[in-house]
């Protein structure tokens, strides 16, 4: 394994916007009803320095390729986090990082006491639906909170 995961730092911002940026619009997932305009893509280490946020990079060689964190659903119950902004370069995809990641972002959302996980994604991200069923997420009809990214239409629930 030549890579690891470490809790994102000020000095990962770009990098990070940039692979959000990238991999967005490689699943359509471009204008406006998506992540990839939330402010918080320029600042994700400020951001994610929220209590009961906590986000994490997959770094290479010295280079971030990838990130994924958990935070409060916005407009939804306390005890309800959400997946947010889990993104792959595609060189980072394949090599095991995503299963470590969510493990990861999990225990995150467990320490901070939160009891549910929600997440959104988009018809097309099979890879990524693949990943989230076998980390025991199941697929719920409708989105909850208010995230509002519209134009997400596949949403998934798991118990911590």
């Amino acid at each position: 394994m030549n890579w690891h995961i470490r809790p994102i730092e000020a000095r990962d911002d770009a990098a990070m916007a940039r692979i959000i940026r990238a991999v967005m619009p490689e699943f359509g997932a471009c204008g406006s009803g998506f992540a990839i305009n939330d402010p918080e893509v320029d600042w994700m280490s400020r951001a994610y320095a929220e209590p009961r946020h906590a986000y994490f990079v997959v770094e290479r060689d010295g280079e971030v390729i990838g990130g994924g964190g958990i935070a409060p659903l916005v407009g939804g119950d306390p005890s309800v986090c959400e997946l947010r902004k889990m993104y792959f370069l595609p060189e980072a995809r394949g090599l095991g990082a995503g299963t470590a990641m969510m493990s990861i972002c999990l225990e995150a959302a467990r320490a901070a006491g939160f009891r549910q996980c929600y997440l959104e994604t988009l018809t097309g991200m099979d890879a990524a639906m693949r990943l989230y069923e076998r980390s025991g997420f199941t697929r719920i009809d409708a989105s909850m909170g208010a995230t509002g990214h519209g134009g997400c239409n596949t949403f998934y629930l798991l118990e911590l």
